[in-house]
């Protein structure tokens, strides 16, 4: 790795599309506390968070994919999909998986691990190019 890639921290790339983060979908969540809460802890801890419009899987919505950082690539960590991500739970186990490093520097928590999904397929065709 080259540059700025060598210290890149663990990202949460959060959702926002067509039914993530959709309050007409799941009205009983609050979305932008969760993002909200999200980029504090980041700021905080030393991660990174991002939006995107669509992941694909919209029936597991809300949907927050876990990036490595660098150290945790070169560890073997890689990329891990969260579905229905929505609770004041997940999204504190979450910010803690992250804040210890994420995948390849710390375990998931065991609840957390429930909520693995299996990315969509063509996600996963753009990632062994």
């Amino acid at each position: 790795m080259i540059g700025a890639a060598q210290q890149r921290p663990c990202t949460l790339v959060v959702c926002r599309g067509c039914c993530c983060g959709d309050p007409r979908k799941h009205p009983g969540t609050d979305h932008v506390w969760q993002l909200d809460r999200l980029r504090a802890a980041a700021a905080e801890h030393g991660f990174q968070v991002r939006t995107t419009d669509c992941l694909g899987p919209c029936d597991q919505a809300n949907v927050i994919v876990v990036q490595p950082s660098a150290a945790g690539r070169r560890a073997g960590g890689r990329a891990t999909w969260v579905g229905f991500a929505m609770d004041d739970d997940c999204t504190e186990e979450l910010i803690g998986w992250a804040a210890a490093g994420g995948p390849g520097i710390a375990e998931p928590p065991v609840t957390l691990e429930l909520q693995f999904i299996q990315p969509p397929r063509d996600a996963r065709v753009r990632s062994r190019r």
